[in-house]
């Protein structure tokens, strides 16, 4: 025994958190895709068009995928030929953001329970809060589109406007940082790294999916 703790005990990683390039509002999609799941699949196709990665839809039959899979599908920015999407950031910034130095990992979660609203403040925390949990079922009010099969945890989003927003607000600076954080540093850190995505989905012209990948 070594400080209480055996060896060789298996200690599972942390999460890593992504933002993906997104297309598209999920608002829009979410009736398109529970019609979907009953074989209704008109709505959504004409929204989408075809999905890479997806099945044929059939209609009259169920759809072969989870909603939230369909989600995740339908919104990615997809390159030509149905290529994974590129990502926002293969840097740092991407690393840093993927596994904060905090208990969970989420510098999203971080950035919103240690940061104070100025007087100035236009939304920072709306915008962090429908980025960090927006697609949970407490905030959306639908439930099945923020857990699907293989693992996938879709946590929020927030379309080119609101990246526009967001980058606005961090720049503005009518923030402060609560007395009680943990990590000296850590809250400019995050909001450094997290300028550089958004700066990235503005370039492209996309908006954010946040996720987790356990």
């Amino acid at each position: 025994m070594i400080g209480g703790a055996s060896l060789g005990k298996y200690v599972p990683p942390p999460p890593f958190y992504t933002f993906d390039p997104l297309m598209g509002d999920p608002l829009n999609l979410i009736p398109a895709i529970k019609s979907s799941m009953s074989g209704d699949h008109k709505d959504l196709i004409g929204l989408v068009g075809s999905i890479p990665g997806l099945p044929a839809l059939i209609g009259g039959v169920e759809s072969p995928v989870d909603p939230a899979t369909m989600l995740m599908l339908s919104l990615m920015n997809w390159q030509e030929g149905g290529r994974a999407p590129k990502p926002l950031d293969s840097g740092h910034s991407r690393e840093r953001l993927g596994r904060f130095p905090s208990e969970d990992g989420n510098a999203i979660e971080y950035l919103f329970a240690h940061t104070k609203e100025g007087d100035g403040s236009r939304g920072l925390h709306r915008l962090l809060e429908k980025l960090g949990r927006g697609l949970c079922e407490s905030s959306l009010g639908e439930s099945g589109f923020s857990n699907g099969a293989g693992g996938i945890e879709l946590l929020g989003w927030i379309s080119l406007g609101e990246v526009l927003e967001l980058k606005k607000e961090v720049g503005r600076g009518a923030w402060s940082v609560a007395s009680e954080e943990p990590h000296d540093g850590g809250v400019q850190d995050a909001f450094r790294h997290l300028l550089v995505i958004l700066r990235s989905a503005e370039r492209r012209g996309c908006g954010l999916l946040m996720r987790r990948h356990s």
